[in-house]
């Protein structure tokens, strides 16, 4: 025994200075990866649930703003000599988005006539002061609160606009259940473990849908409150043995917010469960250890770092990115699917109203050829005529004070006939039509600086050609929105303006040495962050097929580039 007890005590110390270190060390390992793996996983599924509710938020907004701009068309009509059956009959088509009916009432909120659902527009008149309708006072269209309806057991929201010259309400009713219930199939499909739940301002329910559902939300119920100020994010809550993830979207135009909510470890359980054993095999089983993290490593986390990278490129509109396969583990496949399934539906969403968008400012465009060519046919030869009476009324006067009062009244009608040719330029851009983009963005840049007091530089490189009308209609409102930008808030004193022609394409640029703003994290946030020119700017870009390039540093000026 004596022989044999030094060969246990090295074996003990063997194992107690290098195995044991060594396999807690690997415990240690292990369940940090574990640790870490989790927090990929959760911070992935915040991540896409963050970007499901946007995109489910700006759905709704879409219908929303459809349903207003339906409205309001509705409401023009109403000012012309129709009858409201014609009326009626006119817009067919674009009243089926209004399951509960339109009806027109009187300032008063009498009911003059209705397409269905007589018994609930009776009772919106009866109720009419109590209900938030558009007036004289308020002639933007309004959203009511939700109103029910004692026939259909359901909720109504009543958009209405009001026609001036007719002292008439327009009004259409739709369930908010059954908007969302179609918008919302196409991002959270039947059988998903979302929860979602859309409310009011005043935190009412008008729909809500998933396994975890409740009849009512309480009053500090995570994401509500910022939902409803108008912020929108992620949350993590720890509820009993799970823990939630609760993403949370403001849908501004109404006042209303878009609550999702889930168990994150749903979507990863599986190989959380098989990864969480590894630790108890690995004294046993070292060099099973030793490949299971080689294992992770190479299936799980690279795996999970590219499809990270391919998300951030979602974000800024790369939807080819998200396609490309990046390995790994079935979950980790089956998210990426997901997310392109998500990107599909976007990239979807966004070329229907791109096409919506393209339609609106052609549109605009039509509506400004049409009010240049009426004030050029119109009212600037009326002031000319009249300044030429003014100036033949001076040859007949002889009194001194008369001869000045005149006078002053020639200056002023040049004054206005100077400023109505400088806003028919603006409308219509004759020298576009007439002599191309480059004299039209060189007599920009002139005008911009006589105006503006700061020195804007025009420059050609390449030699000039002549393009299709709409992409250099579209690339001269872009330069004069950019220019508009930088008077208005740059507080420049230089700007460039250059425009260049290469064999690959036309590039067209706009810089500044003013104070420079933070840029937001993806295109999507130009809104939410006020940058509404930048928005439209990229809006007629995408409309042409261009590529927008946006820069910008604090103290050190903004520079704007689009490629076509």
């Amino acid at each position: 025994m004596k022989r044999f007890l030094p060969g246990w005590r090295g074996l003990t110390q063997l194992f107690a200075v290098t195995v044991l270190p060594l396999t807690l060390l690997l415990l240690v390992i292990a369940f940090g990866g574990v640790n870490m793996h989790q927090q990929d996983m959760r911070a992935l599924v915040g991540e896409r649930d963050e970007r499901a509710v946007q995109s489910s938020a700006a759905a709704l907004q879409s219908e929303l703003h459809h349903r207003m701009s339906t409205i309001t068309s509705m409401a023009v009509l109403a000012s012309g000599n129709l009858t409201f059956d014609e009326i009626f009959a006119t817009t067919n088509d674009l009243t089926m988005d209004f399951n509960g009916g339109i009806a027109f009432l009187d300032s008063d909120g009498n009911l003059l006539a209705s397409t269905n659902n007589k018994p609930f527009w009776d009772s919106v008149s009866q109720n009419a002061q109590g209900i938030s309708l558009a007036s004289s006072f308020n002639a933007n269209p309004v959203f009511s609160a939700p109103i029910f309806d004692p026939n259909s057991k359901g909720l109504f929201v009543i958009v209405s606009a009001y026609s001036t010259s007719r002292n008439v309400i327009v009004a259409g009713a739709f369930s908010p259940e059954t908007l969302a219930a179609e918008t919302l199939s196409t991002t959270y499909p039947t059988g998903s473990h979302v929860t979602i739940y859309l409310l009011d301002k005043s935190r009412r329910l008008l729909f809500v849908s998933g396994a975890l559902a409740q009849e009512s939300l309480e009053s500090n119920h995570p994401g509500v409150a910022e939902a409803l100020s108008g912020k929108s994010g992620v949350l993590y809550v720890k509820k009993e043995t799970a823990e939630h993830v609760v993403a949370y979207s403001p849908i501004e135009i109404a006042g209303w917010a878009l609550i999702t909510e889930e168990e994150w470890e749903m979507v990863v359980s599986p190989s959380l469960q098989l990864t969480q054993m590894a630790p108890l095999v690995l004294v046993p089983a070292f060099i099973l250890a030793l490949i299971a993290l080689w294992f992770g490593a190479k299936q799980i986390v690279q795996p999970l770092q590219k499809l990270e990278t391919k998300a951030a490129a979602l974000a800024w509109g790369d939807f080819e990115a998200i396609k490309e396969s990046v390995g790994g583990i079935t979950e980790v496949q089956h998210l990426q699917i997901e997310l392109t399934e998500m990107s599909r539906k976007v990239q979807a969403a966004q070329e229907g109203l791109r096409d919506y968008i393209g339609a609106i400012t052609s549109a605009q465009e039509e509506e400004r050829l049409r009010l240049a060519r009426d004030l050029h046919d119109d009212t600037i030869q009326s002031v000319i005529a009249l300044k030429q009476r003014v100036q033949l009324a001076q040859k007949s006067v002889k009194d001194p004070p008369s001869r000045k009062t005149l006078a002053e009244l020639e200056t002023l009608s040049e004054q206005t006939i100077e400023n109505l040719r400088r806003m028919t330029r603006a409308l219509r851009p004759i020298y576009l039509e007439d002599l191309g983009l480059v004299t039209a963005l060189e007599m920009l840049s002139r005008e911009t600086n006589q105006n503006s007091g700061i020195q804007i530089e025009f420059r050609k490189d390449g030699e000039e050609q002549r393009l299709a009308r709409e992409v250099e209609l579209a690339l001269y409102r872009m330069a004069q929105e950019a220019l508009s930008n930088v008077v208005r808030h740059s507080q420049a004193t230089r700007a460039d303006l250059r425009i260049a022609f290469e064999k690959n394409g036309i590039e067209l640029e706009v810089s500044d040495n003013g104070v420079g703003f933070d840029m937001p994290k993806s295109p999507t946030d130009f809104a939410a962050s006020g940058h509404f020119g930048l928005l439209g700017i990229r809006e007629r870009a995408e409309l042409i097929g261009a590529r927008l390039e946006v820069e910008s540093i604090k103290g050190k000026g903004s520079g704007l580039r689009v490629k076509v």
